[in-house]
């Protein structure tokens, strides 16, 4: 704490991010970081940005890549909104769409961010808990508020809400932004994401990111669709704190992952594929396993301690991440790793439990 703080700062709790090891020979499995590189367009959009212009500014709205999400999404360009990675879209939103007169509306399991920043901006929030099975339960959304959010597939339960019950929650809260963050939604099958809904609810904001699915995490690329009138909310934040929210390299690599649907469908196949065999190993080991739809699972054994088994697994150098909070404390939350990263896991588990 210091003298020079602003007031408000002694209050906050910062979010702490998954660990980032500088041991490279450990297997990471902790973070939802793809397996897999980007593509090789990708990589050769970025060599080639690398030029003589990176002593200009970046185009400050990202038009080119407006374009290509809106082509994407089957969208107008109106329509999209992009940031420095989801968090900072998700925090303009917060800022900009979230200070209202009522309470938002979040699940109690959920990304641990939101409260971070309802800390930050000073929102009053409400949580609510997840049903038994761990999936979202509307009921309790069907009251005032002054927001809603929740992460589709969920984080850190990986559990997805269908299409149908968004809608009717969207209709249920037609005077209140509902904002779906779709971090992991393209680990899920297709046609699950929100952003078929927006043209019909200008209610609804859907962020996503480029990475987890596209293999970007270190670029920081994040994006939000929705009507026009939100879309032109997210830009009077983002003009009045950074109006130039990404480099010449990140609109590149952006750009060419989004031109390379070959790639990325091969890549997310694999996860998929992956993430299917580490719940049917995990069975095998005795373990419950929560459906997943995202490129992760949550996983608890009715014989071991979560703790114990996230420390045996590191005293084997693999690190997967726990969070001891009620309700979870006996889950490990596991990334899905390469095959080979896999089958290390497996095989750690099998000679932890015996």
């Amino acid at each position: 704490m210091s003298k020079f703080w602003s007031d408000f700062v002694v209050g906050l709790e910062p979010y702490v991010p998954g660990e980032q090891p500088a041991n490279i020979n450990l297997t990471k499995l902790n973070t939802n970081e793809n397996p897999y590189p980007p593509s090789p367009a990708v990589m050769q959009a970025m060599e080639n940005a690398v030029n003589d212009d990176l002593r200009l500014y970046p185009p400050s709205n990202a038009d080119q890549l407006k374009q290509t999400l809106a082509d994407y999404f089957q969208l107008t360009p109106e329509q999209v909104f992009v940031g420095n990675g989801s968090d900072e879209v998700l925090a303009h939103v917060f800022n900009g769409l979230f200070r209202q007169a009522q309470p938002i509306l979040y699940p109690d399991i959920s990304y641990s961010f939101y409260p971070v920043y309802c800390g930050l901006y000073d929102i009053e929030f409400s949580q609510i808990p997840l049903a038994d099975d761990y999936s979202l339960d509307l009921e309790g959304y069907r009251r005032a508020n002054g927001g809603i959010i929740f992460p589709n597939p969920n984080a850190p339960t990986g559990r997805l809400l269908g299409l149908d019950a968004i809608e009717a929650l969207l209709q249920d809260n037609r005077d209140s932004v509902v904002v779906v963050d779709e971090a992991y939604i393209d680990f899920a099958e297709a046609g699950s994401s929100a952003v078929s809904l927006i043209d019909q609810y200008d209610n609804l904001l859907v962020v996503q990111t480029m990475s987890k699915s596209r293999s970007l995490a270190g670029m920081r690329i994040g994006y939000a669709m929705g009507s026009k009138i939100l879309i032109e909310g997210l830009e009077r934040i983002k003009n009045s704190f950074n109006s130039y929210p990404l480099g010449h390299v990140q609109l590149a690599a952006a750009i060419a992952s989004f031109n390379d649907p070959d790639y990325f469908a091969t890549m997310r196949e694999r996860v998929i594929s992956s993430r299917e065999w580490i719940v049917e190993q995990l069975k095998v080991l005795g373990f419950d396993v929560l459906p997943s739809a995202a490129n992760f699972v949550l996983a608890r054994h009715s014989d071991e301690n979560g703790l114990a088994l996230t420390q045996s697994l590191r005293d084997k150098n693999i690190i997967i991440r726990h969070f001891n909070k009620p309700r979870l404390s006996q889950f490990l939350r596991i990334t899905v790793g390469t095959p080979e990263q896999n089958q290390q896991l497996i095989d750690a588990l099998g000679e932890i439990i015996g």
